[in-house]
């Protein structure tokens, strides 16, 4: 696939740190919420939703907390209503960034961004000025020991899965963003254990940064952006050979 990149990994990586600042739980309830109140609380009709309820649940939500969220989003219990909205800049060296936020405040949301984008040397760009560079995506991500690569294609593909990618010591799997469940079902029911499952926006394009002194300062906008309460996810679309990559995430 053009454009694959090593971000997912290292997200997947980060992923411990995200749980241990105790973000998580508030930014997964959120996306419930706002996934419910705009397809509707049926998770079998609502592929958004149900990929949201499925990464609760990975992430150890409590059930009865999700179905609370599932309710304010269908409107049978009162909350905060939030707003679905995404910029769009550039991180140094030429990195683009997809910001998604949830917010009961745009005007508010939007002067902080900004301010994380200029303060962390980015620029926050117009609309439409990176989109056309990521393409919504299921990515599954599984330790390199849960399965070889023949098991699978053999589990994979049949159930729709677009690519199959060695990323050193994990594998990730792509699908259209429908067809995330299905190869999620496919994989557990062959018995091969998963790390993560999401829907994401994968870069089509990549801008490769080839040492470390490159990577840091995207990383710390990056950081910057996800520490924000309302910030639901940062995709980037940079690429970083191996050995860089070790020595980032040593």
């Amino acid at each position: 696939m053009s454009g694959h990149s090593k971000w997912h990994s290292i997200k997947h990586k980060k992923g411990a740190a995200d749980k241990a600042r105790g973000k998580l739980f508030a930014k997964l309830i959120k996306q419930i919420e706002v996934a419910a109140r705009e397809g509707g609380g049926d998770t079998d009709a609502n592929a958004t939703l149900r990929a949201m309820v499925q990464k609760a649940r990975d992430s150890s939500v409590p059930n009865d907390t999700i179905e609370r969220a599932l309710k304010r989003g269908t409107g049978e219990l009162e909350g905060v209503r939030y707003e679905p909205m995404s910029y769009e800049g550039y991180a140094p060296n030429g990195v683009a960034l997809y910001v998604e936020c949830l917010s009961d405040n745009r005007n508010r949301t939007g002067a902080e961004v900004k301010n994380l984008f200029t303060r962390n040397g980015g620029s926050l760009a117009q609309p439409g000025a990176v989109a056309w560079q990521f393409e919504r995506k299921g990515v599954i991500i599984l330790e390199k020991s849960a399965a070889s690569e023949d098991d699978l294609m053999a589990a994979a593909l049949d159930a729709g899965a677009e690519d199959i990618v060695d990323q050193g010591d994990t594998w990730q799997i792509t699908s259209g963003s429908s067809d995330l469940h299905g190869v999620r079902a496919a994989l557990e029911g062959a018995g091969i254990a998963i790390s993560s499952a999401d829907l994401t926006m994968l870069p089509t394009q990549t801008v490769e940064l080839r040492d470390e002194a490159s990577v840091r300062p995207v990383l710390r906008l990056i950081d910057a952006l996800e520490e924000h309460d309302d910030v639901q996810a940062v995709f980037a679309n940079f690429d970083i050979p191996d050995d860089v990559l070790h020595e980032v995430m040593a």
